[in-house]
């Protein structure tokens, strides 16, 4: 069996966002922290070079490898959420944590880092057998941020 790590870059900021990853979401931590045996652009000798941490179950390492490259939309951390406070929890942790708020159900860390807080029961609205539910359930989130457990429900009820 592959054991794969997903490796995110940041801009000197690896070990801060892993402890707040793990601060955050469940099955998530920090493990080891590895320092840079000399200068390297973006950073200095001692400084963290890379950072081993887990978010939501999922293996990462956090790369120090200064301003060159940048977090785009084209990968997000999606997260299933069961309540609205779920979602309003990890929605505001992000949020309040020097993020910002996108459209349907997404949003980005002050890191660039972008994440999907989606509700089980957005998915399963957009999913439902029936057509006309799923296109109520659609532009009912199209028309949000943050997403609103109650109006998908009554969307999906009609």
């Amino acid at each position: 069996m592959t054991d794969a790590t997903l490796c995110l870059w940041y801009d000197s900021a690896a070990e801060e966002a892993a402890t707040f990853y793990a601060a955050t979401f469940p099955d998530s931590k920090v493990g080891a922290v590895h320092r840079a045996p000399g200068d390297f652009p973006g950073g200095k000798k001692g400084d963290a070079l890379t950072v081993e941490f887990t978010v939501l179950g999922l293996k990462c390492i956090g790369l120090n490898g200064g301003p060159i490259f940048t977090h785009s939309e084209a990968f997000s951390f999606q997260v299933a959420t069961d309540s609205q406070e779920e979602t309003d929890r990890y929605w505001n942790a992000i949020v309040g944590n020097g993020g910002q708020e996108s459209q349907c159900g997404w949003c980005k860390d002050k890191w660039g880092l972008s994440w999907q807080i989606t509700p089980r029961i957005l998915t399963q609205g957009m999913a439902a057998p029936d057509p006309a539910v799923r296109q109520r359930v659609f532009a009912a989130m199209m028309t949000m941020g943050k997403i609103d457990h109650t109006a998908i429900q009554a969307a999906m009820q009609g």
